[in-house]
């Protein structure tokens, strides 16, 4: 290494150390993170830094206001010495934009002298007053916070197109969020054996955005407390413009004892609904010209000459082992109408008859009928049409994975629930 790089290195390291030293702070009128506009030039002697496109995420944060909604809704801190409450919050999600997965990331981003600039900052909090700053929150703290977030969001809906409005898809499921912390209070032991939160997380289909997040001990049900977010969604959707509001589910949020009100409300839903032997007899008793083959349309059009298919070797290997095998023949769907016991009023149930074989080897043991059902208020859609809507929603299972094992936005690195459910809120929102 040449002297002059080495001399570089010594005053950048420096200059760090300067930036980063004790002080007794003042209380400060503005926030930190007080960057206003960012400027990308390619050069020779420019500094590089890998998260480039921080800067242009927190002039996105100033443009939409959402960095003033955070300061004048949140009030956790009493004086700014020196940050404020969307510094904070700011600083855990960017931590997450710029690759990191866990708050001890935060010390690297903070002896990041082209990342303090990027973001127009002297410093930024370090992993242990992120932490601390994350205990100050308390249920209502996190629901003025997801509100501030969601005020800032109904801003940026208002700038789309207006086919956008035509109809809001509201999904709602549940995730469990493990851990390996022995001290985390609030955690619990799943029905799958798994310790740690269970997480309910609202999300809107069209854009895949996280609405509202639920943090819950692990051993609650999934659709616990739903029916309240998917209110607290119905409203956010309205407010922000949207004609039609439709809520989604799996059977754990089939939500019986709302229907009747959602439907007087002109909200429209789609929930799975399990197969109880009532709506098996039922099904198996509607008449052989009340079911209809439900044809699957392609993933997706060739645009070129179909290629041959390659063999199938899991196909191949279970039947030369002899494994036991269940393969689908076919796929039907009929619809009729059914009265929960809790309802005062019918809706309409839309069955899926699955027929199929299980085999052995090159046997067939015997044929397979399984049913699934679901409900809903939704009549102008055709019955294929509710079941392929159905399926759609597992495009959120799929957000859900990549929030928990892609950008590792679903995490507890605190050290209670409450906390942890901050940190979920810092993240997820953003």
């Amino acid at each position: 290494m040449s002297n002059s790089r080495a001399r570089r290195l010594i005053n950048r390291k420096r200059r760090i150390q300067y930036r980063l030293r004790h002080r007794e702070w003042a209380a400060q009128d503005q926030p930190m993170f007080a960057a206003r506009n960012i400027h990308y030039e390619l050069a020779d002697k420019a500094r590089g830094l890998s998260a480039g496109g921080i800067g242009a995420m927190h002039l996105l944060a100033r443009q939409t206001g959402l960095i003033e909604a955070i300061d004048a809704r949140l009030h956790l801190l009493k004086v700014h010495k020196p940050y404020h409450e969307s510094d904070h919050v700011l600083n855990i999600a960017y931590n997450l934009l710029a690759g990191g997965d866990c708050l001890e990331d935060l010390e690297l981003h903070r002896n990041n002298e082209v990342y303090l600039d990027a973001l127009g900052a002297q410093r930024i909090p370090d992993p242990t007053t992120a932490g601390d700053f994350c205990r100050r929150f308390d249920e209502y703290d996190i629901e003025i916070l997801m509100r501030a977030i969601n005020s800032v969001r109904v801003k940026v809906w208002r700038q789309q197109p207006r086919e956008f409005f035509a109809e809001a898809i509201i999904d709602g499921d549940g995730t469990l969020v493990e851990t390996l912390g022995e001290c985390k209070e609030g955690m619990d032991l799943s029905h799958k054996g798994g310790w740690g939160y269970e997480v309910l997380t609202m999300s809107l289909a069209n854009t895949g955005e996280v609405l509202y997040l639920l943090n819950r001990s692990g051993n609650r049900p999934s659709h616990e407390g739903a029916a309240g977010y998917y209110d607290r969604c119905i409203g956010l959707c309205r407010g922000g413009g949207f004609k039609k509001i439709l809520l989604r589910g799996d059977t754990d949020f089939s939500q019986t004892g709302h229907l009747d009100r959602w439907d007087a409300d002109r909200v429209k839903f789609l929930f799975g609904i399990d197969a109880m032997p009532k709506l098996v007899g039922i099904a198996e008793n509607l008449p052989k010209t009340a079911w209809k083959t439900l044809e699957r349309p392609a993933k997706y059009d060739v645009k070129t000459r179909p290629r041959q298919r390659p063999d199938q070797v899991k196909e191949q290997i279970v039947r030369h082992r002899e494994f036991e095998n269940i393969r689908l023949q076919s796929e039907e769907v009929a619809e009729f109408d059914y009265r929960p016991t809790i309802c005062t009023k019918s809706y309409r149930i839309v069955a899926v008859r699955k027929n199929l074989s299980v085999e052995k080897g090159e046997q067939v043991l015997f044929d397979d009928v399984r049913y699934f059902f679901y409900i809903t208020n939704e009549r102008s859609r055709s019955a294929s049409e509710i079941v392929f809507l159905a399926n759609d929603r597992c495009n959120q299972e799929k957000l859900i994975d990549q929030l928990k094992n892609g950008v590792r936005a679903l995490e507890a690195p605190v050290d209670n629930l409450v906390s942890n459910w901050a940190v979920s809120a810092h993240q997820n929102h953003y």
